[in-house]
């Protein structure tokens, strides 16, 4: 009986988790179409690369290295870095955000 109990709370568990990382993506993906409204074009597409600095689970103090995109990209992409989780990772991170634009 133990087994199974073990079993079921295992796999509820991983719904739990799976409907957190659903959650996340959902909120990801708002703050990516927010982002993309506010600061470009949706249409265009556009890969940037930030450094930034991670400390609790987020991420701050982003600077744009690279952006492949038209105007605006790059501060759409600082603003989506404040919705990307980095969980326990602490110091400077390279982030590569991608906008896929409307036909991606």
């Amino acid at each position: 009986m133990k087994s199974k109990i073990a079993i079921v709370g295992g796999v509820l568990g991983a719904l739990v988790m799976a409907g957190s990382a659903a959650a996340d993506a959902k909120s990801y993906q708002a703050a990516v179409e927010r982002c993309l409204g506010q600061y470009a074009n949706s249409n265009d597409s556009a890969t940037v690369t930030l450094e930034c600095s991670a400390a609790a689970g987020k991420l701050g103090d982003c600077k744009v290295l690279e952006n492949n995109g038209s105007k605006g990209f790059g501060q759409a992409a600082m603003c989506v870095a404040k919705e990307i989780p980095v969980g326990d990772k602490t110091g400077t991170l390279k982030v590569p955000v991608r906008f896929a634009g409307a036909n991606g």
